[in-house]
């Protein structure tokens, strides 16, 4: 696996999901693995574009896609899918995100940092 360079999450500060439970642990996480993170609002015009276009090509995309989407970027240009949240309660988003700071894969990203 190439080294991790960035994360990016697509999201909306409407949405309790995405701001503030998946916004801050996508910083936890990109603090944890020493990498910047980006973060792409569908609100915000500069950023849709962006958005939509690492959902379409990576991420689990529709006509209305929901929101957060995070994203692992990696220095030869792959990109990883690594979640999409949940339109049921935000409990659903929160243990998704518990999961994932105690999977194999998030090991393996910290492995590669050390």
């Amino acid at each position: 696996m190439a080294k991790l360079s960035r994360v990016s999450i697509v999201l909306a500060t409407w949405c309790p999901h995405c701001v503030p439970l998946s916004l801050e642990n996508t910083k936890r996480l990109a603090e944890g693995l020493g990498v910047p993170y980006r973060v792409l609002d569908i609100d915000k015009s500069d950023a849709v574009r962006i958005a939509d276009q690492l959902v379409e090509k990576y991420g689990d995309n529709a006509e209305d896609y929901l929101i957060p989407q995070l994203f692992a970027e990696f220095a030869d240009g792959s990109v990883r899918h690594v979640f999409t949240g949940f339109s049921e309660n935000t409990d659903v988003t929160r243990k998704h995100w518990e999961d994932l700071f105690n999977s194999k894969f998030y090991k393996e990203l910290k492995a590669m940092t050390v």
